[in-house]
């Protein structure tokens, strides 16, 4: 390609690093302060729709199965009133992590479109790897989606059952995390990780 001809995106990149001729600066840098805000108010909206309950349960595959059995959980219904949804297990609340979980979850929404648990019998038979997966994330991050409502700090020894209460402090000796001890706190476990002996 010569000088005198060069390409769409030759002359495009010329475009944006020539001086402004009608512009000034201050003008310039407005405009862009405020489109940045805007921008990141809509990014920003977007990314707390996606973390709704109702979006997280838009499609069946989550609606049939994990969300029946999260509303027979402690954490859907209990004497205080205070819920824990979806994103508030599954989603990290520091940003980074957040973004880096929602670019994961593209993968996910892969999986909707081609089908890849859309029958409860497919979910289950995908059960252990999705469980497995979470776990081995939220082992990474300590727990840290629990911890933003739980502490070994904040247990009480007088309100807790004290045969609890003395595995919880156990768990925070031996640098356990919640995940530890507690998987299928709100979902079903995996037939393989279920002892033979339990009942369906």
């Amino acid at each position: 390609m010569s000088r005198e001809h060069p390409g769409l995106v030759r002359r495009f990149w010329r475009f944006l690093r020539r001086p402004s001729a009608t512009f000034s600066l201050l003008t310039l840098l407005v405009i862009g302060f405020f489109g940045g805000i805007i921008f990141w108010g809509g990014f920003n909206t977007g990314m707390e729709a996606t973390n709704q309950l109702e979006f997280c349960i838009g499609c069946h595959e989550m609606r049939d199965t994990p969300y029946k059995e999260y509303q027979q959980t402690i954490h859907y219904s209990n004497r205080t009133g205070v819920r824990a949804i979806c994103s508030d297990c599954h989603v990290p609340h520091a940003w980074v992590p957040k973004i880096i979980r929602k670019i994961q979850a593209s993968k996910e929404v892969w999986g909707k479109i081609t089908g890849y648990i859309d029958t409860p019998e497919k979910y289950e038979t995908h059960r252990m790897a999705m469980a497995t997966k979470e776990w081995a994330r939220m082992k990474a991050s300590n727990s840290q989606e629990c911890r933003n409502c739980h502490s070994f700090e904040g247990m009480s020894a007088d309100l807790q059952k004290q045969s609890v209460y003395k595995k919880h402090m156990a768990a925070k000796d031996a640098g356990q995390t919640c995940i530890d001890c507690h998987k299928g706190i709100a979902h079903h476990l995996p037939k393989e990780y279920r002892d033979p002996d339990e009942e369906e």
